[in-house]
């Protein structure tokens, strides 16, 4: 069985996220996907330091969540990312867990689906999804859409649930994302192979 990552975000626990999230693992479950969700909690999250040593042992010196993802990160076909809006951007604790957990692992990433979610009150939602994504778009990651921009709008739990079109977008790409589960799984099946891809080429320009 495929099994998906939901991530989230958001310092509140049970909040406005949590409630999109869970929508979306809801459908997931109805569609034969598991999921697990994991809260990033309220702690202070270190940002990269550019030290280098996760290219030597394929682990962050700061031995947080990062690591306890890393470790499992080949159990999961996909990951969605789910943050609430602060400033136009996603939080900044989520920010600094993905620098690291896509500089660490993001070359294991390549071939999973990918998603964003974002929960806002009233605006920034599309300018803080389109700042996630861009870390799927430089992992080889495939990022799954649905009928709208994937966010909700509310101020509280409560207010989530009455945005039924929020809602229904949720669900609409947890429907894509277990379609395109499947469809993955049935191609491996078939024999067919991943994309093998040429060695990466890096120039800098100055």
């Amino acid at each position: 069985m495929s099994k998906v990552l939901l991530m989230n975000g958001s310092p509140h626990e049970n909040g406005c996220t949590y409630t999109a999230l869970t929508e979306i693992a809801d459908t997931l479950a109805e569609n034969g996907v598991e999921s697990e969700m994991v809260y990033l909690g309220k702690q202070p999250v270190a940002g990269c330091i550019a030290c280098g040593k996760c290219r030597e042992t394929g682990r962050c010196v700061f031995d947080d969540k990062v690591n306890e993802i890393l470790e499992k990160l080949d159990e999961y076909d996909a990951v969605i990312v789910g943050s609430p809006v602060y400033y136009a951007g996603p939080a900044g604790q989520l920010c600094a867990f993905l620098d690291r957990l896509f500089y660490c692992g993001g070359g294991r990433m390549a071939g999973k689906l990918a998603a964003a979610v974002v929960s806002c009150r009233r605006g920034g939602a599309s300018a803080a999804f389109d700042r996630l994504n861009k870390y799927f778009g430089i992992s080889n990651m495939h990022i799954v859409g649905s009928q709208y921009w994937n966010q909700v709008h509310g101020n509280a739990p409560d207010e989530v649930r009455r945005d039924e079109e929020g809602l229904q977008t949720m669900r609409t790409l947890a429907q894509n994302m277990a379609w395109l589960l499947k469809n993955a799984e049935a191609g491996k099946k078939q024999g067919i192979t991943p994309p093998q891809y040429e060695a990466r080429i890096g120039t800098n320009f100055i």
